[in-house]
């Protein structure tokens, strides 16, 4: 057992490091619900993981933060170097990219289409497609899981797939040449955006939900030299749009103009405490369901912080920091019902659970770690049914 810091309040944390080879599905531990299980999907960089590992969220006694877990089940597919995907929940299927170079012995990386296996959570896969593009960085499914869209980050290009009834991916319907750090979807699928994060800028393009199509990108917003856009969301009402900067540790918070796209600056943040002058890479940045609240995490000072969101102008309030008890936070999923939150320590190998306080959307760590080979994305798949499933 090992006892790492993990709150900058000097609260301490137990560190329990698990295997995850093989799988281990069973049945729960004793004294422990047998209702459907809500998995964690965690995709994992090639120089250490072998593709997507499965865990299961374990909340009994809720109340108590420490009980919260996350159990490792073991490798749910082995694919090469799954950095993003998205989840049609309904259909039960699993998008993936493949952030690689070369595919089928040409230039360009690929996307995997997987089934999920509702008992198990294993995925079996469907069927894979070239992504157009080389190194493929970032995926989204439109609103109603027609085409999957995916930024190929190293030929620099926005794709178009489409996704058939058995959930298989068909050849692209069209690709742009275009700069692609991200790509985001506005949640009524109307508009597709990318961070352009050589040029600092946040390029838009209209999508053709019925077609699949997009026109080409042109230039929606500029943001400070230097800053290095590399994520964007929407809060799900579609009114603003959050940009996380990479190179100087801001969010810039854009009104949008949900008949154009356009896009109208309002505020630039900083992801740091006043305090912190050392090195830093602003990482995920997620709106919780309620549109309340706003987290990033920061690589580097190795935290997430978390934002309130004012209702009318949609500009952030800082309130405070929780440290990840390890290295480089590259990534973190909420869950839909808004419960709890999972950080991907990429550079500790570690996966760390929160509770998410209903309340006032503070996190309220386990303090007990899952190990997993650098970990990158994090995505939750809650049972049939449950609260929040419906978004994407």
């Amino acid at each position: 057992m090992t006892r790492l810091r993990l709150a900058r309040s000097g609260a301490m944390a137990a560190v329990l490091l698990v295997p995850i080879d093989g799988w281990t599905q069973g049945p729960a531990p004793p004294g422990t619900s047998n209702a459907p299980p809500t998995f964690v999907y965690v995709g994992t960089h090639a120089d250490k993981g072998k593709g997507i590992y499965l865990f299961r969220l374990q909340t009994e006694n809720l109340e108590v933060s420490q009980n919260i877990t996350l159990v490792p089940l073991g490798l749910a597919a082995d694919t090469p170097n799954p950095t993003s995907f998205a989840i049609d929940f309904s259909r039960r299927r699993l998008f993936t990219v493949n952030e690689i170079d070369q595919f089928e012995g040409k230039s360009g990386g690929a996307v995997t289409a997987f089934a999920i296996e509702s008992a198990s959570g294993k995925l079996t896969t469907l069927n894979q497609q070239a992504s157009m593009g080389e190194r493929p960085c970032q995926i989204a499914l439109d609103k109603d899981a027609a085409h999957v869209l995916v930024a190929n980050c190293g030929s620099g290009s926005l794709a178009v797939l489409p996704v058939a009834p058995d959930g298989r991916i068909g050849d692209a319907t069209v690709a742009v040449n275009t700069p692609a750090r991200c790509l985001a979807l506005d949640p009524a699928s109307r508009f597709v955006y990318v961070c352009d994060q050589a040029g600092d800028r946040i390029l838009m393009s209209r999508y053709d939900a019925l077609k699949g199509t997009v026109t080409t990108p042109e230039a929606a917003a500029r943001i400070k030299a230097g800053a290095g856009p590399h994520r964007m969301v929407f809060r799900p009402d579609g009114r603003f749009a959050y940009v996380g900067n990479e190179r100087n540790s801001t969010i810039s918070v854009f009104e949008v103009d949900r008949a154009t796209g356009a896009l109208t600056e309002r505020q630039s943040v900083s992801t740091l405490p006043e305090y912190y002058d050392g090195p830093n890479s602003a990482g995920e940045v997620a709106v919780h369901p309620s549109a309340k609240y706003l987290y990033v995490s920061n690589r580097g000072h190795n935290s997430v912080v978390l934002f309130t969101i004012d209702a009318d102008k949609g500009t952030l309030a800082y309130v405070e920091e929780q440290g990840t008890g390890g290295k480089s936070p590259m990534h973190f999923g909420i869950e839909p019902s808004a419960k709890h939150l999972a950080i991907a320590n990429h550079d500790s190998d570690a996966l760390l659970a929160s509770r998410i306080d209903a309340g006032n959307g503070r996190l309220k760590p386990s303090g007990v770690f899952a190990s997993a080979p650098s970990p990158i994305f994090v995505m939750f798949l809650p049972p049939p049914g449950s609260p929040g499933e419906d978004a994407k």
